[in-house]
């Protein structure tokens, strides 16, 4: 065996099936990635759609995700992870490719409905075969190559569809979408070779697989679910909010704002495995998770301090608040990965994790607009409400992990805290 130099052995994953999970998932986000760059303008200007149309078809696309995350969940469960994962990805690069052929509104809801409920069924695939693939002691860590590769690849693809876009002609806007069909549906083939997986446990007959919707009577998993939910909104603050407020009530120059967004990447692509040490047990969870709601919780009211500052002292604030956000993203996802992984039974892994799912997606659907109203048109004094939603699921965090782990399932949960 060739020894690879330290540097490279730390941004590698690990030989076998983690390293090829984790440059099946940087092909995905170079497809998506290309795509979502240029998106808006391939809608308008060569499918010849208004900005309302393609509102409606984004909001019916995320409605399907949260309605059909526990039923895709639930086939996937019965199908297999790897079966599961492949079918969507090729599915939605084959919705992808006939995007150019959706002239009219009405075909454009259909294929967004097509490319959205293969993505979801795919959503759930990869985790379900990852945690049957994946033994215990390393499935985390090498979730987190997956994630840290899945960034480098995004960042990659929107790199190339900013290229795409310069060409400013109806060619390069080909270009985004087949780019984005032939990275999800290499990826699509790529799960294909993988070796085939197994969950232990019941994974046939009735009994191994009961209604999806028995998962809705598991209420300690439910507040857990809602727990992260509320912690994942971290996203929409970092995301959406806090550009909107530094561009309204800060003097920070705009050019900031596109390094900020690079400075998160760096992190998130550099970070993601080291975020994830004591996630392979259940003390490291509460911590990481407690960690990700502090940063969160501190990082809301410096943002609203941002509105009294002035020139430099305002950036260096805006980079601190992106480093804690960054930090939150990293650590509720080591965290998350976990308890998706171990709590839930292993022939139910699939509709336990469209639960958590269905949770995040309402965030997504709801969030954008409370948690502006609350930055924003309040002048400011909203940041400490929304603060007082991330200490919150801090100091919850520890009573809702034992009451789920204190709940007896098939089979036995981890031990209590």
């Amino acid at each position: 065996m060739i020894d690879l130099p330290a540097p490279l052995q730390k941004i590698l994953p690990p030989p076998g099936l983690p390293r090829k999970m984790s440059f099946q998932n940087a092909l995905w986000g170079l497809g998506i990635g290309t795509f979502l760059t240029g998106s808006v303008v391939f809608f308008t200007r060569y499918v010849g759609l208004t900005p309302v149309q393609i509102g409606i078809g984004l909001s019916l696309g995320g409605l399907l995700a949260v309605l059909g995350s526990m039923p895709f969940g639930h086939l996937a469960d019965r199908i297999g992870g790897q079966r599961a994962w492949a079918t969507g990805a090729l599915v939605q690069a084959a919705a992808f490719a006939t995007y150019p052929l959706a002239r009219t509104f009405w075909l454009f809801l259909l294929v967004i409905c097509v490319q959205t409920t293969a993505d979801t069924l795919a959503t759930a695939g990869r985790v379900v075969y990852m945690a049957a693939a994946l033994p215990a002691e390393s499935r985390v860590r090498a979730m987190a190559f997956s994630r840290a590769y899945l960034n480098a690849g995004w960042t990659v693809g929107a790199g190339l569809g900013a290229a795409a876009l310069a060409l400013d002609s109806r060619a390069g806007l080909l270009v985004l979408v087949y780019t984005a069909a032939a990275g999800i549906g290499l990826n699509g083939v790529a799960v294909l070779r993988m070796p085939p997986a197994t969950p232990a446990g019941p994974t046939t007959g009735d009994a191994g697989h009961p209604s999806p919707w028995t998962v809705l009577r598991d209420r300690p998993y439910a507040a857990m679910s809602l727990l992260f939910g509320v912690l994942w909104l971290h996203s929409l603050v970092w995301a959406e909010v806090l550009p909107l407020w530094a561009i309204t009530f800060t003097d920070v120059p705009k050019p900031v704002l596109g390094g900020l967004v690079a400075l998160n990447t760096v992190l998130a692509v550099t970070l993601q495995v080291r975020a994830t040490r004591g996630a392979d047990t259940l003390p490291g969870v509460i911590r990481l998770a407690r960690w990700a709601a502090w940063a969160a919780a501190v990082g809301s009211p410096l943002a609203a301090l941002t509105g009294r500052t002035h020139g430099w002292l305002t950036i260096a604030l805006l980079t601190l608040i992106v480093a804690l956000f960054t930090g939150a993203e990293l650590w509720v996802s080591a965290a998350q990965w976990f308890v998706q992984t171990e709590i839930p039974p292993a022939a139910q892994r699939g509709v336990y994790i469209g639960l958590d799912k269905s949770v995040q997606g309402l965030g997504r659907m709801l969030g954008p607009a409370g948690l502006t109203y609350l930055a924003i048109q309040t002048g400011g004094w909203g940041w400490w409400v929304i603060a007082g939603l991330f200490a919150g699921c801090g100091i919850g965090v520890r009573p809702v992990l034992a009451w789920v782990t204190a709940t007896a399932r098939d089979p036995a949960p981890v031990a209590s805290p």
